[in-house]
């Protein structure tokens, strides 16, 4: 008995004397910062942004409401504004309003990289206009601020990328290898005829990038657990997007008798198991990575814990799972958006149909996701229909690419974590898949929680500092991607 109870309390030590050991030699994967000093014109600059926010390049789900002259409008002020770019770059357009810039390097044998971004916005809500402290398409400076739709997504991108070009260009900088600069104009429908069209145009030049960098994760304050410093974070992969439909057709009737089930308490039953249940969470791919790159800036108690996963990962996806932000980088997720049933109040529906919205992890396949919800609801008579994408490819976190992007970020805000992530949303990087071995998704900007609610909602806007060093990030990462 005594020998026991001094073997336990061995391995308890040995326990404790590895893991702590583990926590304190967790090393960092920061790049040190090496601040180069960019000075812009700011006033210039900002002037320029200003302007740029005024033209209405609005994306409507019904093209036809496409107010097309406000896109030549843009198109006209962007040839006006950077002289130099397009002047010495070549600039191709597809469908009329994608815009192609390529930059000539002097070594043809490498593979060459891609900056994207799109100038479309979205809609103000009708009824919101009189929500904003200023005008949404003024382009409104005040108190270091730049009001107005597009300030963050994503003309930020666009003006940022062509500042940083015209700068570059005019104190005669060459890069080594091809650069294009690839601009769509409706990404917020989908990029169907932007962002798709000039991958599927390059691919038919034999065009391979070594990677594409879009908008996405931003640097955003508060936003890991332990960790005190701002956390930008760079998304390798983006979730993929799924419509399923649940439907169920049979007897109405009349409703003073009814039976047990009707067909709205079926469909209802099937969402409320789907809710019950969930997809299992797994701490695995780009959601893993991130807390890899961010243990070591963490607090010690947190740092403990991330640094030892191997024992501790069951605890840290329940806590994971608490949080729908942090929920969503571990598992497929599961939201019912519409419901379709009856249409008076005293007759029961012969038809009753559901429709869910599911953002798909990697590795997660369309046909894995029908079957998992067929077998979670077990209702033969509801017919289960799916459509839609899987995530896409994960990029490397390993190679050149992915540091030069790191590095970049780091020379600009010093202070921030830069970590990879899974990206929930979506964005024009995924129609780059095709043509790209990696393809990134990051938006320079140092932001807040609040940020980021405010893209598609009321009040866009970004501080002029924030816009400044988005424009340094960009000749960082085309000075950094060309060394």
């Amino acid at each position: 008995m005594e020998i026991g109870v001094t073997f336990c309390r061995w391995i308890d030590s040995y326990i404790f004397i590895v893991t702590a050991f583990n926590a304190l030699t967790v090393k960092s994967k920061q790049p040190t910062p090496n601040p180069n000093g960019i000075v812009l014109d700011d006033e210039a600059a900002v002037q320029r942004f200003s302007t740029a926010i005024t033209y209405q390049t609005i994306s409507y789900e019904d093209r036809t409401k496409f107010d097309f002259d406000e896109f030549d409008k843009f198109i006209t002020f962007l040839q006006e504004s950077y002289p130099t770019v397009h002047e010495q770059l070549e600039l191709e357009k597809i469908n009329g309003y994608a815009l192609v810039y390529k930059w000539t390097g002097s070594d043809s044998t490498k593979k060459p990289i891609g900056l994207a971004s799109h100038y479309d916005v979205v809609p103000v809500l009708d009824g919101t206009e009189g929500n904003w402290e200023q005008g949404p398409f003024t382009g409104a400076i005040e108190d270091g601020i730049i009001w107005g739709r597009g300030t963050l997504d994503d003309k930020i991108g666009v003006i940022g990328i062509l500042e940083a070009l015209e700068k570059l260009l005019t104190e005669g900088y060459e890069p080594n290898r091809d650069m294009y600069f690839m601009f769509g104009f409706d990404e917020e429908i989908g990029g169907e005829e932007g962002a798709k069209a000039i991958a599927e145009t390059l691919k038919a030049r034999g065009v391979t990038f070594d990677f594409v960098l879009d908008e996405g994760g931003a640097i955003v304050e508060n936003m890991v657990p332990g960790v005190e410093k701002p956390v930008g974070v760079v998304g390798i992969s983006e979730k993929g997007s799924a419509t399923v439909e649940l439907t169920i057709e049979g007897s109405g009737g009349h409703s003073s008798q009814p039976k047990n089930h009707t067909n709205i308490g079926r469909i209802a039953n099937a969402i409320a198991k789907l809710e019950d249940t969930q997809f299992k969470g797994d701490l695995r791919g780009p959601g893993e990575d991130l807390f890899e790159f961010v243990a070591p800036e963490m607090n010690v108690g947190m740092k403990y814990v991330f640094a030892n996963k191997f024992i501790f990962e069951p605890i840290i996806e329940n806590i994971l799972l608490k949080q729908p932000a942090s929920a969503a980088l571990i598992r497929t997720t599961i939201a019912p958006t519409i419901f379709h049933a009856g249409e008076q109040s005293n007759v029961l529906p012969e038809k009753a149909s559901a429709i869910i919205n599911l953002r798909l992890m990697p590795g997660d396949s369309l046909d894995y996701v029908k079957n998992f919800i067929e077998e979670t609801i077990s209702d033969d008579d509801i017919k289960v229909t799916i459509t839609g994408r899987e995530a896409s490819k994960v990029s490397s976190i390993d190679g050149w690419q992915f540091k030069a992007i790191q590095q970049a970020a780091r020379n600009v805000n010093t202070e921030a974590v830069i970590a990879p992530y899974l990206m929930v949303a979506g964005s024009d990087a995924k129609h780059y898949d095709h043509v790209s071995d990696n393809t990134y998704r990051f938006l320079p900007v140092q932001i807040t929680s609040e940020d980021l609610n405010r893209m598609h909602g009321t009040n866009e806007h970004v501080s002029i500092e924030n816009y400044l060093n988005a424009i340094r990030f960009y000749i960082e990462i085309i000075k950094e991607s060309n060394k």
